[in-house]
């Protein structure tokens, strides 16, 4: 019970200033020995208050309460919301400090709340983290500092709020996405609204004609029977395949805004995946590295899109060099069907794409294959910095060599009728859903 006592109870800086201006006191009433009744005064005071402060602390026992609450998992990426939860059993109100033990992928050393707590109440404390890393992350305890209006005295409660969070792939993103689709506000998300090119390869019904229906669709043998106008009626040709391939090598572990390529990469491979299964497609990831390939087949179930976010919760990169040969020869056994793919990737240079150029052809043969890769956006800045020496000529040469090679690479891959997308992180699932949108508009999957 004493040693409890002991470990929860901590001076403040008030105690030490009042000591520290008594011990100021003390030494003056030396040479004025008038001060000296003042001085024991003053200290008695300081000692009374302090057994006031400590009694007020101390009667209650478990008089504050904590819990943090946050969802099951954590969105990467992302500013996921956190709320704290306190609650004040004392008959007064008390100042807290509240320190919470986040995990160490945060970095943050400094991470507290300092509220007032009214007598017997409730307080919520609403912050939000932006974790940058896919895996578990450990939240420790809440740490809790009270005192009163004295100041003299601190309590501390250490609250158990232990908990392991997995931080999984951009759900957040991929909701937003979701809902925009479900309402045809994508544009609001910067998604293009694609012309239609050309009629919709499966016929759903005849109806009445209408103003504005397309008089080419005319059904005249039931317009003779009916004795009205009547039309068919196309939908969206369903049920095909669509699959995300991510290549895990060396070139995605680049970082951009914190946020790895590789992470970039899964958040628009899971928001796309979402959307296609909602547009009645198959979405399917297939995941590549120098030995190792994974293979999720395609599917339009619901339940698909959790095998997706476990699936490419479970991905990280290496600093190896992928194996093209491999993902086509995998592809060519595994997806027989015609497909569109996909695949988020990083070329820096022409000679890097050059090397997997064939096995590029090959898929792209069997399947509309996109390839996604990535602008360099610290040479896009160096690129608009102006050049004042000889030095700063010769870097920019450099940068806009590499710049250029990156539109001869989309040359390159165009000549050969591979369709690609170059594009900067944070644009990445905004363009990568237009071109899936284009392709399926003009019926080229």
């Amino acid at each position: 019970m004493i040693q409890r006592f002991f470990s929860s109870l901590y001076l403040s800086s008030r105690f030490f200033i009042a000591v520290g201006i008594l011990s100021t006191f003390f030494l003056g009433s030396y040479f004025f020995s008038v001060t000296f009744v003042l001085v024991k005064t003053i200290f008695n005071l300081i000692i009374l208050l302090f057994a006031i402060d400590i009694l007020m602390l101390f009667k209650t026992s478990h008089a504050i309460d904590a819990k943090r609450i946050a969802s099951d998992k954590l969105s990467n990426g992302d500013d996921n919301a956190f709320t704290i939860e306190l609650f004040n059993r004392y008959p007064f109100t008390v100042m807290v400090r509240i320190y919470d033990e986040l995990p160490p992928q945060f970095q943050l050393r400094d991470n507290y709340f300092q509220r007032n707590a009214p007598a017997k109440s409730t307080i919520f404390i609403n912050y939000s983290l932006r974790p940058l890393k896919r895996g578990v992350y450990n939240f420790g305890a809440l740490n809790v500092f009270a005192h009163t209006f004295i100041g003299l005295a601190v309590r501390r409660y250490r609250l158990d709020n232990d908990r392991n969070m997995p931080v999984y792939p951009s759900f957040i993103q991929m909701r937003k996405y979701e809902f925009l689709a479900i309402h045809n506000r994508l544009q609001m998300a910067g998604i293009k609204k694609i012309r239609r090119l050309g009629n919709n390869q499966e016929f759903e019904q005849i109806k009445e004609y209408v103003q504005g229906d397309d008089y080419r669709t005319i059904n005249w043998k039931a317009t003779a029977r009916k004795g009205m106008f009547m039309v068919n009626q196309y939908q969206d040709e369903r049920s095909q395949n669509v699959y995300c391939i991510i290549d895990k090598g060396r070139m995605m572990k680049m970082p951009f805004e914190k946020l790895s390529l590789l992470d970039y990469s899964i958040n628009a491979a899971l928001a796309l995946s979402n959307i296609a299964i909602r547009k009645s497609d198959k979405a399917g990831i297939v995941t590549f590295n120098e030995n190792k390939i994974q293979v999720l087949k395609a599917e339009g179930r619901n339940s698909q899109m959790m095998r997706i976010a476990d699936l490419l919760y479970q991905q990280k990169t290496r600093y190896l060099e992928s194996n093209y040969e491999a993902l086509y020869v995998q592809m060519r056994h595994l997806i027989s069907h015609r497909s569109l793919c996909l695949l988020f990737t990083n070329f820096e240079s022409y000679s890097s794409m050059q090397r997997n150029l064939k096995s590029l052809i090959g898929i792209s043969k069997h399947h509309t294959l996109v390839v996604v890769f990535f602008e360099n956006t610290e040479i896009e800045k160096l690129l608009k910095e102006p050049a004042h020496t000889s030095e700063d000529i010769y870097i920019q040469t450099i940068a806009e060599k590499f710049a250029y090679e990156k539109k001869q690479i989309v040359l390159e891959l165009q000549l050969h009728g591979i369709h690609s997308i170059l594009t900067a992180p944070q644009h990445l699932t905004v363009n990568t859903v237009n071109k899936y949108l284009e392709l399926k508009s003009r019926c080229v999957i």
